[in-house]
């Protein structure tokens, strides 16, 4: 519900997660239900949550590659892809009221052979509705995703090349893992090969646990993907908020208008004036500036300093915000590139090799930077 209504990131891309989550909310829910023996709850939730259950496999692809290509929005022939949810819906709604279902034994079914075994009937459609289109689903867009996400790796200036790329592997391969691991049974029972379910609920939980643990030391890579900071009771800003403004209070020119809590910083002016000079020398030294998704978050990390004391040091020492100062080298860059390879490639593939993310915010930056547009700009350099 947090990424569905967020105001902050991709909506897209929130969205799409969201329904994800929801699914797999769903099947622990009805599983704690017929765990419990609750027959008419269990109904009644398994056929609202059997249209995101079709809907998630989609979901997962369209997340994948939007989120590599940076999309905002989808393309009309990609609806294509909900057409199962919309026969899932289809196939809950009583439209034949003579059809009665057992839930009983749909509860049975479910607990000794998962979701994709249920063989019982359960709307309008067949059984082989889930027990086969279902996993077909499933396999078919996980594959799908895989070859997607290796064709645009072999690509040059992909977002997945970015620091984003930790952030969608690790999706990526946790999805993809616990995705074998529920189609596992129906394998192993074609194959006439015993297994235990107990086993295999125990083997998600300890995976579980495995990737809990890692992403305690690794948080960050959750920023602004699936921590999307958002305000239940203010509407947003007009002007776009960067991440690192979500992470740390900037000391903005505007906060008369816009007070904000900021903490009380002590830090000497040799302290300011060396932390100004470790970050312009590793963000120089490295060309930190080219990264696409490059944060605040992540300098700090590789300064080992406080958060809050390198947004601090860019406002009050350098005297711009985290944006307007990474923007700045990446302007630099791009003037510099652009009279080398403007004959060969064009201005927007020149502005993503120096690190600009999309159009728009390079265009701003630049005339931010120099007060013209790119075109202007170097028609009166050149004395035109």
């Amino acid at each position: 519900m947090h990424l569905f209504f967020a105001k902050r990131g991709n909506k897209l891309l929130n969205i799409l997660l969201s329904v994800i989550f929801f699914a797999r909310f769903g099947q622990v829910l009805t599983s704690l239900l017929f765990k419990a023996g609750q027959p008419h709850a269990l109904a009644f939730f398994h056929q609202t949550f059997t249209p995101f259950y079709f809907a998630a496999p989609a979901c997962f692809y369209l997340y994948i590659t939007g989120f590599l290509q940076d999309r905002k929005h989808l393309q009309k022939i990609e609806w294509l892809h909900f057409i199962p949810a919309l026969l899932a819906i289809i196939h809950v709604i009583p439209l034949h009221f003579s059809v009665t279902t057992d839930w009983n034994l749909v509860g049975t079914q479910l607990a000794q052979n998962g979701y994709f075994s249920l063989k019982a009937k359960t709307g309008l459609f067949p059984p082989y509705f889930h027990y086969i289109f279902r996993p077909m689903l499933v396999i078919g867009y996980l594959c799908a995703t895989w070859i997607e996400v290796l064709r645009l790796k072999k690509k040059p200036q992909q977002p997945l090349e970015s620091e984003g790329r930790t952030w969608i592997i690790f999706f990526l391969r946790a999805a993809t893992f616990f995705q074998l691991l529920g189609l596992l049974p129906i394998i192993l029972r074609s194959l006439h090969i015993p297994y235990i379910n107990t086993y295999f609920i125990i083997l998600n939980c300890l995976a579980l646990l495995i990737i809990l643990l890692y992403t305690l030391h690794k948080p960050y890579i959750f920023y602004g993907y699936l921590l999307v900071a958002v305000n239940w009771t203010k509407k947003p800003a007009t002007q776009q908020i960067d991440m690192d403004d979500l992470l740390v209070p900037a000391i903005a020119e505007d906060t008369m208008q816009h007070p904000v809590t900021v903490k009380k910083i002590n830090l000497l002016a040799t302290q300011l004036a060396d932390y100004a000079f470790a970050m312009k020398e590793i963000m120089e030294g490295e060309q930190l500036y080219l990264v696409h998704d490059f944060q605040i978050i992540d300098l700090a990390a590789k300064l080992n300093l406080p958060i809050h004391h390198c947004s601090f040091v860019i406002n009050k020492h350098i005297g711009k915000n985290f944006r307007d100062w990474i923007n700045g080298y990446r302007v630099n860059y791009f003037l510099k590139q652009y009279p080398l390879k403007s004959d060969k490639i064009t201005i927007e593939a020149i502005a993503s090799e120096a690190g600009f993310k999309s159009q728009a915010t390079f265009y701003n930056a630049f005339k931010k930077e120099t007060g013209l547009m790119p075109t202007a700009y170097f028609a009166q350099d050149s004395g035109l």
